[in-house]
Formats: structure tokens, sequence, C-alpha cells
């Protein structure tokens, strides 16, 4: 089952999101909750027998999003489901959710992101019909 995660969804969803990102969990859980709050942002959760097995996190962007023409834009921020639970179609309605929570906001375009060498991410992507906008290398530089 998809649905709109509540505040006491948060830790299970949080530590499903350290296996994806180096983040602080407590952070994590106050940026969504704030994010929801301000309406800027939703988390989507994937429950199996009472248990988070998947979450992703979108937002609206209102700088500029590669590729896009519009403002705001939904963003795919993260999406992970337990390995157990992959192959089932469960991303892709997670996915779905964020897309529709994105329309309900106004949004007339959805993007996301991944690493380069994030072949199975890139392999998601395009298969739920995102197109590529760009390659981008980020440089940075101590000053």
């Amino acid at each position: 089952m998809i649905r709109k995660a509540e505040s006491k969804d948060y830790p299970a969803a949080a530590a499903l999101a350290g296996k994806m990102w180096e983040a602080d969990p407590e952070e994590l859980i106050q940026d969504w909750e704030e994010a929801d709050t301000a309406g800027e942002g939703a988390v989507f959760v994937a429950e199996e027998a009472g248990r988070v097995v998947g979450f992703a996190q979108c937002a609206l962007r209102r700088d500029y999003v590669e590729g896009t023409k519009s403002s705001p834009v939904g963003y795919l921020e993260g999406v992970y489901v337990d390995e157990a639970c992959r192959r089932r179609g469960c991303a892709a309605h997670l996915l779905s959710a964020c897309e529709s929570w994105a329309k309900e906001k106004g949004c007339r375009e959805f993007a996301s992101d991944c690493e380069l060498t994030n072949t199975d991410s890139l392999k998601f992507h395009l298969s739920l019909g995102f197109t590529e906008a760009n390659r981008i290398i980020c440089f940075t530089k101590k000053l």
C-alpha cells in the first residue's frame, strides 16, 4: 500500500534513506516535517504487513531545473525500496504518488536526477517515462 507519510512513519523512512544517502536521520525528519507543513514537499511510503518497505520524497523546486520550462517543478528528491521488496512495482507506485502530489500543487513538469554512475537509477527513470535532459560534472574549490 502506498500512502502519504505521517510523522510516525518518518523514522522508518529516514532509516531507508540512510541506505541511500549519507544524512542525519533527525535532520531528514525535521526537513520533511518543515516541507510538509509549508506545503513545499511530501514523503510517501510503501507499506507491507504494517512495515514501511519503501519511501519517496518529492518537493517543489522554484529555481531553475535542468531541462524544464515552468515553475514550480515537482522534483523526485529520492526513492528507495528495501531490497527484498524490489521488482514488484513499488518504486513506480511511489513515483506515481509523487507525480499526483505535484499535479495537485499546480506543476506541469516533474524532474529528477541521479549520479552519472548510477545505471540502475538511470534505467528506472527511463523506464518510467523520464527523458534525459543533460549530463553535467560539478566542481568545487576551496577558497
